[in-house]
C-alpha cells in the first residue's frame, strides 16, 4: 500500500508555470507507476500524464503535450508534474495516483492523493 501527498498548487496567470510534487510513503514507491489526473468543477476526472516505475516511459494527454512534463525521483519517493504555458482551461484539482501500471483510466487506479488546486487566471 502507498499513501500520497500532493503539493505545489496555487494561483498563476495564463502563460505561467507551476511544479506539482507528490510524495509517497512506504517502501515500494519504486515499483509503482505514477499518474496525474485532474478534475474541473462539474467535469469527470481526466488523465493528464503518467510515468512507469523506472521513469523510462511517459504518457501525456494530447491537451498537455509539449507543455507538461512528468518525472520521478525514486530515491525521494516523489513524482513531479512541471506545467508550463498554463492556460485557464488547465484550472482543476490535480491528483496523483499510483498503481502497478500506468493508466489513462482513473477508475482502474488504486491509490490516490488528496489533490491540490491549480487555478490559472486569464
Amino acid at each position: 500500500q502507498v499513501q500520497l501527498v500532493e503539493s505545489g498548487g496555487g494561483l498563476v496567470q495564463a502563460g505561467g508555470s507551476l511544479r506539482l510534487s507528490c510524495t509517497a510513503s512506504g517502501r515500494t514507491f519504486s515499483t509503482y507507476a505514477m499518474n496525474w489526473f485532474h478534475q474541473a468543477p462539474g467535469k469527470e476526472r481526466e488523465f493528464v500524464a503518467a510515468i512507469n516505475w523506472s521513469g523510462s516511459t511517459t504518457y501525456y494527454a494530447d491537451s498537455v503535450k509539449g507543455r507538461f512534463t512528468i518525472s520521478r525521483d525514486n530515491a525521494k519517493k516523489t513524482v513531479y508534474l512541471q506545467m508550463n504555458s498554463l492556460k485557464p482551461e488547465d484550472t482543476a484539482v490535480y491528483y496523483c495516483a499510483a498503481d502497478k501500471t500506468p493508466s489513462r483510466d482513473y477508475e482502474s487506479v488504486s491509490y490516490w492523493g488528496q489533490g491540490t488546486q491549480v487555478t490559472v487566471s486569464s
